[in-house]
């Protein structure tokens, strides 16, 4: 695939619906070739003065702020909202190189049925880190709202900017860049990244593009990767810095998905969901600790008791409920995981928030 017969391939798969979900390609070698990519689509709108981009489909509505603040060193800011499931999925031109990292924190909110027929706002958060020539598939679910702020840095810029003390491990960082292809997701590491995600898009709304507004946007973006890498080792995926192929990491989000779909059930297994995907179960079950940091049924038992937590927090349905709708068997099994996960019952963060 290239640039020049990138019209011929949007003409055929963009928004071709595969699996129940409609299917947005872009390519990825480095944020200019994304830009022009995304340009050359038929839905898009480009307001360069604003240095923002907006789409507007039956689909999804979205829009994107892009920033370069110096060589090598690029901010991509997405709003999305769906109107039905959307698979994102990056291609890479093949004429051209590909040196850009990608450093992603996403802020997705979806609306949870209550029982008087209204919604309730519930989020998932998460960052993902992928290097050059990966092909990330990632999923996005009708009916919500998302946040995407992106860092894109060469390999370059890497080096020059990761030697600083402020990264303390920054010997562990900079042989994780130095490996080959990755993609690797870790759940809602930093609290202060939220903060400053919310300080990013107040600056970017204010659509000034002035170079005071971009001095500060440059300085965010450096507190959103210094957030990351202090919250990311608490486990050894980037020690280890494992190399997937990237039908592996199609596999690996595939498999994802489908726990996703079945949060209200038991995990339905390893086997079934490794047969879904046309993978061995054994290959499935390693792929996807390396990517996720947890085993399949580790991650799902963590979403689930996630959404289990906002249910408690925001919801007015009972602890009997809300262990129904998690797919917990008894309300007793569900408060004991509750207080393992969290350290305290269901019951008892429902009188605090009170």
């Amino acid at each position: 695939m290239t640039l020049d017969n990138w019209p011929k391939h949007i003409q055929k798969y963009l928004f071709l619906l595969k699996d129940g979900f409609f299917q947005f390609p872009y390519l990825f070698n480095t944020p200019q070739i994304m830009l022009e990519s995304i340009l050359k689509l038929p839905i898009t709108r480009h307001f360069p003065l604003k240095s923002l981009i907006t789409f507007n489909t039956p689909l999804c509505k979205a829009k994107m702020y892009y920033k370069e603040f110096e060589e090598g060193f690029w901010l991509l800011t997405f709003y999305m909202t769906l109107k039905e499931n959307i698979m994102a999925l990056s291609g890479y031109d093949t004429n051209k190189s590909s040196e850009y990292y990608l450093l992603t924190f996403s802020v997705f909110e979806y609306q949870f049925p209550l029982k008087d027929g209204t919604s309730l706002t519930l989020l998932s958060t998460c960052w993902t880190i992928s290097k050059p020539g990966t092909e990330i598939s990632s999923y996005f679910y009708k009916e919500a709202d998302g946040k995407f702020f992106s860092i894109a840095m060469t390999k370059s810029w890497v080096k020059k900017n990761f030697s600083s003390k402020k990264f303390k491990d920054r010997k562990t960082i900079l042989n994780f860049f130095n490996g080959k292809r990755g993609s690797y997701t870790w759940l809602d590491i930093s609290e202060k990244a939220h903060q400053v995600g919310a300080e990013i898009s107040e600056i970017l709304e204010r659509e000034t593009n002035s170079e005071s507004d971009n001095l500060k946007l440059k300085k965010k973006s450096m507190k959103l990767i210094t957030e990351f890498f202090d919250n990311a080792f608490a486990d050894t995926r980037i020690e280890d810095n494992i190399s997937l192929s990237n039908l592996d990491y199609l596999n690996v989000s595939r498999a994802e998905r489908i726990i996703l779909q079945h949060l209200h059930l038991p995990f339905i297994g390893i086997e079934h969901i490794a047969k879904e995907v046309n993978t061995s179960p054994t290959k499935l079950k390693s792929n996807f600790k390396a990517v996720y940091g947890f085993s399949m049924l580790q991650y799902h038992k963590e979403k689930n008791l996630v959404l289990a937590m906002q249910l408690v927090q925001k919801s007015d349905f009972t602890i009997q409920e809300i262990a129904v709708i998690t797919g917990h068997d008894s309300a007793g099994r569900f408060a004991s995981s509750y207080k393992k996960r969290f350290g305290k019952l269901p019951s008892e963060e429902r009188f605090l928030e009170v």
